[in-house]
């Protein structure tokens, strides 16, 4: 879904390109969690008089106002990618090799969306079986059909605790980006570091980065600054792999992901905006829960002669923000660095401008700042 198209017909995915040298791709988490540096965007400057000030993470408590809402994505990230081989229609394993596996989305009855490599050796009708470290079968999955680019269609055989199994015999699912040797496809640190300290609903593939950053004793220094914390529940899925794979902005469109949000943190966000509060948005999960969110009681408010008060509900969102969406809720937010050419960059040029955007990106790249999942943060107030 994209809310505002307004801007979108004279833009190319190739306008949000910016040179990248590759040490700056974070391969490591900092030393210690929030130890990352963190560039401050003024949008209140005319463009060409922004200013960028160089600070460290821990300094964002003494940028947030009395009154401010800081709103957190509080989704665990499930070890999805998985190793299996391929067995023959009498169940025995084929020469075949290893099969990668990588959940990205659940649907009904056990069955899961995935990417598989190669994808030139997974048919459907094809069975494939996860093993456990001591090599005996965990999970079982059939293959029910197949997509474009590697995605396949999975049913896995009934089990007590899926979960349970995916703890033991899953990795966690870092970013290709993110080097690992292939027989230790994660770290033991990556089970702790791709995963935040609020982290409680289970069901995402990827993190919500921006959260990465937080310690309990930074959270603490926020709420003793009188800022109310809130959470929402986004499980970011395959839309964070998948290339954009179009020239036009027009032309893209997302993959669902599911959220929920809750009845108390309907009531924080409902008070706030009627009080003039700001809400500030920690990643750009949070960023497309809330927006989709009022857009959806707008919509409703037009039709129904409804208030626009924000609804507890969990639902499904595709929503793709870039320049010309009109920002409903989300007054500041705290960002990582992006990639060249995707959908994030595009939120965030949507909510700071894109010269603004690309600029500070320049900056960054200048001052060495480190990019990506385990990099540094930018933020926008």
């Amino acid at each position: 879904m994209t809310i505002s198209t307004d801007n979108l017909a004279s833009l190319s995915v190739s306008d949000f390109d910016f040179h990248l040298p590759e040490e700056l791709i974070a391969q490591q988490p900092p030393t210690q969690r929030g130890a990352s540096r963190m560039l401050v965007v003024d949008r209140s400057r005319p463009i060409a008089d922004t200013l960028f000030a160089d600070r460290q993470f821990a300094d964002l408590p003494s940028l947030l106002n009395p009154g401010d809402v800081l709103v957190l994505n509080d989704s665990r990230v499930i070890p999805a990618r998985l190793f299996a081989r391929r067995a023959n229609a009498r169940g025995k394993q084929e020469p075949s090799g290893q099969i990668e596996v990588l959940l990205t989305y659940p649907e009904a009855a056990g069955n899961w969306q995935a990417l598989v490599r190669p994808g030139r050796k997974v048919r459907p009708r094809d069975r494939l079986i996860f093993d456990d470290p001591s090599g005996t079968p965990a999970l079982k999955a059939e293959v029910l059909s197949s997509g474009d680019f590697g995605a396949r269609t999975l049913r896995f055989e009934p089990v007590s605790d899926f979960f349970a199994i995916l703890d033991r015999i899953g990795h966690m699912p870092l970013p290709p980006y993110i080097k690992r040797p292939h027989n230790v496809p994660d770290a033991s640190a990556d089970r702790d570091r791709y995963q935040t300290v609020f982290a409680a609903q289970r069901g995402s593939v990827a993190a919500p980065t921006a959260g990465l950053h937080f310690t309990p004793t930074i959270l603490d220094a926020i709420r003793s600054r009188g800022v109310q914390i809130a959470k929402v529940t986004l499980h970011v899925g395959l839309g964070t792999f998948a290339p954009l794979r179009v020239q036009r902005l027009s032309e893209i469109h997302l993959h669902t992901e599911r959220y929920t949000l809750s009845e108390e943190t309907a009531a924080i966000l409902n008070q706030a905006r009627a009080e003039g509060r700001r809400i500030v948005a920690v990643g750009t999960t949070v960023v497309r829960t809330l927006e989709h969110c009022a857009y959806q009681a707008h919509r409703a408010q037009l039709a129904e002669s409804t208030g626009s008060e924000l609804a507890p509900h969990t639902g499904e969102t595709s929503i793709f923000i870039a320049p010309g969406h009109r920002f409903r809720l989300v007054d500041a937010m705290l960002t990582n660095f992006h990639l060249p050419q995707s959908s994030l960059l595009m939120l965030v040029s949507a909510f700071a401008g894109r010269e603004r955007i690309l600029a500070a990106y320049d900056h960054a790249v200048r001052q060495k700042y480190r990019f990506f999942s385990y990099g540094d943060c930018m933020f926008l107030a």
